[in-house]
């Protein structure tokens, strides 16, 4: 049983509409839509009339309503014993997050959330290795990649937008390429790891092409790549985020901006469960919600049971 859909349904009952359930609580009505549907489908029973003028419930979804809204009272009310404060949300987290991520993004927010919430501790391992969620019992993931392991719950989160980039120094003794083509002829800078092939895809006009630079350097590292670009060593590809201040300084500049690269996702993921420990949804909660204030409609993905604007930052 997926205890959400349950949760919308019974909302949509108690506020009349789906549009006053999605404003209750903090999703869009398009989600609570969808969500009573696949409730409906899975049940293979309407609950609702649905009407231009208003929702009505069927014989059948108005027993099942008497019957879960009991449920979830009582669920309610043994999680308010259960967690009488905010203080009393308690357990461990074990994070795995790509190396330059968690640089960059997660510690101050790591802070932040362990000041509000002081009976969770936290063990964060900065990697670029492969990861096994499950056999390393990893509670949080993240990654700059596409997640193909069936166990997890993904979550897209943003765009890690990346291009193709080159010193002034460089340009100026090589020249600037004008072409995909013209990368052949110019020195690179390689960046493999686990979740990167080293291979450049860039979208030609017509159509995506694969380039395999010739590098002299091959690292597994983007903050090296970047500084080797800085220093004249060739063109690398680096994200956004990690070259911001280069490209600032003007120590780096954008190579063949006209043609995009594809891009990468940052993405979160946690095993599959049934029901979600407290101490995942708040802290997943407290990420989306310095994701929306950072990234704004450039966020990709929010989970159902968040509620951004109720969270407290």
């Amino acid at each position: 049983m997926d205890l959400n859909r349950v949760q919308i349904f019974a909302a949509v009952v108690e506020h009349g509409s789906f549009t006053a359930a999605a404003t209750a609580l903090g999703i869009t009505k398009a989600t609570v839509s969808r969500k009573v549907a696949e409730l409906e489908e899975n049940a293979g029973v309407q609950l609702l009339f649905r009407t231009t003028r208003a929702l009505k419930l069927t014989e059948a979804g108005s027993n099942y309503y008497h019957r879960v809204s009991r449920v979830l009272s009582e669920l309610q009310q043994a999680e308010t014993q259960l967690s009488a404060s905010q203080q009393s949300i308690r357990g461990k987290l074990k994070i795995v997050c790509p190396i330059e991520l968690g640089q960059l993004f997660l510690g101050s927010i790591l802070a932040r959330f362990l000041k509000q919430y002081p009976d969770i501790q936290i063990n964060t391992e900065l990697t670029n290795r492969r990861i096994d969620v499950i056999e390393e019992d990893i509670d949080m993931l993240f990654q700059i990649a596409e997640p193909k392991d069936p166990r997890l719950t993904c979550h897209a989160m943003v765009k890690a937008d990346k291009m193709l980039l080159a010193s002034p120094e460089y340009l100026a003794q090589f020249g600037t390429p004008k072409a995909p083509a013209d990368l052949a002829h110019h020195r690179a800078i390689r960046l493999v790891s686990a979740h990167i092939d080293g291979v450049w895809k860039i979208f030609d006009g017509k159509q995506w092409q694969i380039y395999e630079p010739v590098a002299q350097l091959t690292v597994n590292n983007v903050t090296l790549a970047r500084e080797a670009a800085i220093e004249g060593l060739g063109i690398a590809t680096v994200p956004t985020l990690i070259a911001s201040e280069a490209l600032a300084s003007g120590k780096l500049v954008p190579v063949l901006e006209d043609y995009p690269m594809h891009q990468a996702k940052i993405t979160l993921s946690y095993p599959q469960s049934a029901y979600l420990p407290r101490r995942y949804r708040v802290f997943i909660e407290f990420i989306y919600q310095h994701l929306v204030a950072q990234f704004g409609d450039q966020v990709l993905e929010i989970p159902d049971f968040i509620n951004i604007n109720s969270s407290q930052v």
